[in-house]
């Protein structure tokens, strides 16, 4: 059953928008949440900082800012099959200025249909908010119909919507089919759809921290979980110091450089940390270098937990200009992190085209000042988590077109044996959500990244 939009131009709110209503305001705060991400193009991370988020996030209770991240997550995974769902029981579209109501809805929408929320508190909720906003009060009926007809009909509904739907924007499908082909990129698309395992990287006896946490190893040593109970920092080994969070894929850089012993190696964007706690675990004489101070004391503190050691210099990499020249050098370089999306689906709505170019710009700057800091004879690994093969592969052709002192390395697979999967024509290495299958969807895939191996000519 399709629903008009109803008018009702002499009703006013009945209650305080203040009201204290079992949650209300955690919804309020996921509507006003998914405004900043949507139209404003906000980072979701940093909204739901727990220290530094948005006032109305910071505002709610432990749980209820759980719920908030639940929702907002969720409603940016399954946007293109919540607005389908949302638009086929509507007899015209909403008005173009109705973003406020649209959130509501989307909030709602996203309860009902993937989260352990009751049907009936999640459209009575969404109806007293509408209702407590100048902007929608007089479409409070509409949100209420809506809702309930999505409850109804879910059942069929949902796995057909998902089935014929993409819950990624255009500008970015047409990219990624582009780069990968309609199948590669479809296994990409339904990997975006499923959130992604945690993987730690241990510093000794990956099998039998696997065993104490109840995860798995994977070839390269990462011990990955699909489920946990209670926060990370509450897992056995933690406060000792023995694992650190880290994609697996994100883990493949550090790991390009081999025996690191004695040698003098630079991480020029090195917080939060897991690459630099690599490198220093590999044995080398660690430099981390850090723009933001706020980023350097994350670094700093995680390093103390796990009793690591390393130089840490707060600068611009621009900048930079040791004393010593480095034997290694890792640049793992800011990007557009849509190889992030199964943790960070807000990544595809707060980005285009037009970041992508800026950022691979802003790479190229960085890695021809990398090439500076390294001497004669040493190795540069250059890494980002994007899937385009604009901040990747065409960057990396064209940085080796133009800088002649610096020779490609290529990765062989009797060096990364986990990695021959991933391997380039060049000897770089490429992963995606869609690699990695281990048996079952939650258990399977990888962080989209590239990383390419250089040297210094002598």
């Amino acid at each position: 059953m399709k629903t008009a939009h109803r008018r009702k131009t002499n009703t006013r709110p009945t209650f305080d928008a203040d009201a204290d209503i079992p949650g209300l305001a955690a919804r309020k705060a996921a509507s006003r949440l998914l405004a900043a991400v949507i139209d404003a193009k906000t980072s979701l991370d940093g909204l739901t900082d727990h220290d530094n988020g948005h006032p109305q996030f910071r505002a709610l209770d432990m749980r209820d800012r759980a719920l908030v991240r639940a929702i907002l997550t969720t409603a940016l995974r399954f946007r293109g099959t919540i607005q389908a769902l949302i638009s086929a029981r509507l007899d015209r579209p909403l008005p173009a200025n109705a973003h406020a109501l649209s959130h509501i809805l989307h909030v709602a929408a996203a309860q009902i249909l993937f989260l352990d929320v009751p049907d009936s508190a999640a459209v009575d909720i969404a109806v007293t908010q509408a209702k407590s906003d100048p902007r929608t009060v007089r479409f409070a009926g509409m949100v209420n119909a809506v809702l309930r007809e999505i409850t109804r009909r879910k059942e069929r509904a949902l796995p057909a919507a998902l089935a014929q739907t993409s819950d990624t924007p255009e500008w970015f499908e047409s990219r990624l089919v582009a780069a990968y082909g309609e199948e590669h990129a479809a296994a990409i698309r339904a990997a975006h759809r499923i959130e992604a395992p945690i993987d730690l990287t241990v510093k000794s006896e990956p099998a039998e921290w696997a065993e104490k946490l109840g995860g798995i190893v994977l070839l390269n040593g990462s011990v990955r979980l699909t489920s946990i109970d209670g926060p990370i920092a509450s897992l056995p080994g933690f406060e000792e110091g023995e694992w650190w969070v880290q994609d697996a894929a994100a883990a493949i850089p550090a790991q390009m450089f081999g025996d690191l012993s004695g040698k003098r190696v630079a991480d020029l964007c090195a917080a939060p940390g897991g690459k630099t706690a690599q490198l220093a675990h590999a044995g080398g004489h660690v430099t981390a270098l850090e723009l933001s101070p706020n980023r350097a004391k994350r670094l700093r503190a995680n390093l103390s937990r796990l009793q690591l050691e390393a130089e840490i210099v707060v600068g611009d990499l621009m900048d930079y200009a040791p004393d010593v020249l480095f034997d290694a050098v890792l640049l793992d370089a800011p990007c557009s992190s849509t190889g992030t999306v199964r943790r960070h689906p807000d990544v595809l709505w707060t980005k285009g085209p037009q970041d992508v170019a800026k950022l691979a710009s802003v790479q190229a700057r960085m890695l021809a000042q990398a090439v500076k800091l390294l001497k004669p004879g040493g190795v540069l690994v250059f890494s980002n988590c994007s899937l385009d093969p604009e901040e990747g592969e065409a960057l990396y052709s064209a940085f080796l077109a133009s800088n002649p002192e610096i020779a490609p390395l290529p990765i062989v697979s009797a060096e990364l044996p986990f990695a021959a999967p991933y391997l380039t024509e060049h000897g770089a290495i490429r992963t995606t959500p869609a690699g990695m299958d281990m048996g079952s969807p939650e258990a399977s895939g990888l962080d989209g990244f590239y990383a390419a191996r250089m040297l210094r000519r002598g």
